[in-house]
């Protein structure tokens, strides 16, 4: 496993350093190989994450866990906020609210999350989760705030 360290304040715009990841000339981050997904797509406010689910994801009822599910969408989320962030810039999360819509077992599922507003200080961002017919399983949103300075050093 990557040295956590690679993860934390770099010298590069955040969008730079996902498009490195997607063209494989840079690691995805520990938790998506943790849990088994990819950032697949990412544009300035907005960012695709992908997971094949399987029973390795599978809470005690049998389905997906929910807990995959919110981190799924939290990476697109958080990475469709710092896509917009500035060299030098981070951003932690100060909210998040998830609404799961049905259940899912296994399958293929796709998150997509969506800068709504981008202020200077302060992000709101949309993700949705769906499955391999385009079905709307889980419908999340996120407060983001920029971290600019001495408050991103570090992180």
């Amino acid at each position: 496993m990557p040295d956590a360290s690679c993860y934390r304040y770099r010298p590069v715009r955040s969008i730079d350093w996902f498009r490195a990841m997607i063209a494989g000339e840079a690691e995805q981050p520990p938790v998506a190989k943790l849990i088994g997904f990819e950032l697949t797509q990412v544009e300035p406010g907005r960012a695709v994450f992908e997971l094949d689910a399987g029973p390795q994801h599978a809470s005690p009822l049998g389905t997906v866990h929910g807990g995959v599910i919110c981190d799924l969408v939290d990476g697109a989320m958080g990475c469709a906020h710092a896509s917009l962030l500035e060299e030098g810039e981070t951003f932690t999360t100060l909210e998040l609210k998830i609404n799961f819509m049905k259940p899912v077992w296994r399958g293929h599922l796709v998150a997509e999350g969506k800068v709504i507003k981008s202020g200077r200080t302060i992000g709101l961002v949309e993700g949705r989760v769906t499955d391999e017919s385009g079905s709307l399983v889980a419908y999340a949103t996120s407060t983001c705030m920029t971290l600019r300075d001495d408050a991103a050093r570090g992180r």
